[in-house]
């Protein structure tokens, strides 16, 4: 399939359970170092982190609804995030909290090196607060970035649940129930695991490794779509995991699916920022 992608919007509903993010993104000319001021050659603020970026990745794939379950402070930056995110198209379903909204900075420099700096507590949906979890079981797809063992077992009863390593092992275990995809990086120590930890074994395993590709199990390594124009590799592996879920829902193959994924990250690191327009998909 190369670098291209036939691709056509489906009518598929999806639920995003997980974190937000408010991030200044900046395009520096250094990244910081002892003793030296680094200047901003571009700058913009929005509510991202990964289970906001997957939500709207999935948003721009369907024509269906994609219900984002999160956890905002009520704050400033809170109620611009629900502001923006509420514009964006996202089904929203927030648990308030009386702590501040989380919040970071992700710098990219003149070589495409990366550096994130995130301040706070990271908020998380419950399965105790007050959200309408009973349409979880509607859903064609759910993605877990931020969740307790009761809302594993409560989007169990979606068509597919697929999560990240970063939700933490031990909550996937003792929720005793089979994922069809766990997603994560190879190359963040946050999200390190054996498959050895997992008692209950997920339909597929993959494991990223940036420009390198990946592995996924079963199947082995992949390889990554080459980038002619590489800007900034903020919300790659969201977008990609965005792309493994939506394929699942649909019932393509692993590797038609896999291949929606690899053009996502491609098209991500491809832009300042992580919200390219799937209409870059098609080329």
């Amino acid at each position: 399939m190369g670098d291209k992608f036939d691709f056509k919007k489906g009518q598929l509903n999806f639920a995003v359970i997980g974190h937000n993010e408010w991030i200044n993104f900046l395009e520096v000319n250094k990244l910081p170092q002892p003793g030296i001021i680094s200047h901003a050659n571009k700058s913009f603020e929005l509510p991202a982190g990964g289970g906001t970026v997957i939500a709207k990745t999935l948003l721009e794939l369907t024509n269906g609804d994609v219900h984002f379950f999160t956890s905002l402070g009520n704050d400033y930056l809170g109620k611009k995030s629900y502001q923006i995110l509420q514009n964006m198209g996202l089904k929203l379903h927030i648990a308030w909290r009386e702590k501040p909204t989380r919040k970071g900075f992700s710098l990219i420099d003149s070589c495409k090196e990366r550096s994130i700096t995130i301040i706070g507590e990271r908020l998380e949906p419950k399965s105790d607060d007050n959200l309408e979890w009973e349409i979880l079981s509607q859903m064609d797809g759910i993605f877990i970035t931020a969740s307790d063992e009761k809302l594993f077992k409560l989007s169990r009863e979606a068509k597919i649940l697929c999560a990240t390593p970063r939700v933490g092992i031990d909550i996937i275990n003792h929720s005793k129930i089979t994922i069809d995809g766990l997603i994560g990086s190879n190359l963040d120590p946050g999200e390190k695991y054996n498959l050895s930890d997992l008692i209950y074994k997920p339909k597929y395993v993959i494991k990223t490794e940036g420009d390198k590709g990946g592995i996924i199990n079963p199947g082995g390594r992949f390889k990554a779509l080459k980038s002619n124009t590489i800007i900034d590799s903020y919300g790659c592996g969201d977008s990609f995991a965005a792309g493994i879920i939506f394929g699942l829902a649909s019932g393509w193959s692993i590797e038609k699916t896999l291949n929606l994924g690899k053009v996502l990250g491609r098209n991500c690191v491809e832009h300042f920022g992580p919200y390219p327009e799937i209409n870059s998909l098609i080329r």
